[in-house]
């Protein structure tokens, strides 16, 4: 799995029109904090168990995808879930994924709050918001 700064992932997404961008967060965070347009919500897991399924996650990715060589870009909150997302995906027999390091909203500073040091959107990138 590669990892992209945010910018870094942009700039991939231009380059790789056809590639699947999931966001796996659960459907309320990306609905309501804000997602990068042309997002597809495949959470790693969900509400009101919030435990992942690896292999019901991947399975999922299959659906939306064109095929396990269709590269893949993987975005969450803080750039966490994607790491074992992607590990599932890889282990899934997919071949070309990468994930945001940071994620949409970054990590939290000394206040405990987001998007102030890092992520999608302090980066200044597309994001829309329901």
């Amino acid at each position: 799995m590669k990892n992209l700064q945010p910018q870094e992932a942009w700039t991939w997404l231009q380059a790789n029109p056809d590639a699947l961008f999931v966001d796996v967060r659960m459907e309320i965070e990306s609905l309501y904090v804000g997602r990068p347009p042309g997002v597809v919500n495949v959470p790693w897991y969900e509400y009101p168990d919030l435990q992942p399924d690896p292999q019901r996650f991947a399975e999922a990715v299959v659906r939306e995808a064109q095929g396990k060589g269709q590269p893949v870009l993987l975005i969450c909150r803080s750039g966490k879930r994607t790491l074992d997302a992607g590990k599932a995906l890889e282990a899934a027999g997919f071949s070309d994924v990468q994930h945001v390091v940071h994620g949409f909203e970054g990590e939290l500073d000394a206040q405990f709050r987001r998007s102030t040091l890092s992520g999608w959107r302090f980066d200044g990138l597309p994001w829309e918001q329901m």
